[in-house]
């Protein structure tokens, strides 16, 4: 299985580019995605110590699941937009689908703690294979948003909604 805990020192702070948010209880201020955070300061929130001081309950809520360290570190070879800024839009893209990846595999861990069946457990952890990739590349990730296995997983975890507590 794929590591999910997100490590903010490896990534570019694709999150603080790449997310939208809206002024109310959980963010200070109206931000559109594709625009940096007009806290981030050089590679990292200016403001990460005061987040709630500041506002921002949403951020420190937020998980991007590990995607923004395999972005740049796996995709892009430890490269950032913030110094080639002609990656922006690659890293953002990629960033979006390796977010994808992590989601499915966040909810076909989260599966195995259910009272799956032998037939079931098989399929949870062939799909887990499918995306557990050594290694994303950014034709990979295309291949993958333009392939089958997204809808499959969902299909096969809306399958496991008799195996929920009721």
């Amino acid at each position: 299985m794929v590591d999910l805990t997100p490590d903010c020192s490896q990534c570019a702070a694709l999150c603080c580019v790449a997310l939208a948010f809206d002024k109310g209880e959980m963010f200070a201020f109206d931000k559109p995605a594709g625009v940096a955070c007009k806290h981030l300061k050089g590679p990292l929130c200016g403001v990460h110590a005061r987040l709630e001081a500041e506002g921002l309950k949403g951020c420190m809520n937020y998980q991007c699941d590990g995607a923004g360290q395999r972005v740049v570190q796996e995709v892009f070879d430890g490269q950032s937009w913030q110094d080639t800024p002609a990656l922006l839009a690659p890293m953002l893209k990629a960033f979006s689908q390796v977010r994808q990846v992590h989601g499915l595999l966040a909810l076909l861990e989260s599966a195995k703690s259910l009272p799956l069946p032998d037939v079931q457990e098989t399929e949870r952890a062939r799909l887990v294979s499918l995306l557990s990739r050594e290694s994303w590349t950014a034709e990979a990730l295309n291949a993958f948003e333009g392939s089958a296995l997204p809808k499959t997983v969902h299909t096969y975890l809306r399958s496991l909604k008799a195996y929920l507590p009721k």
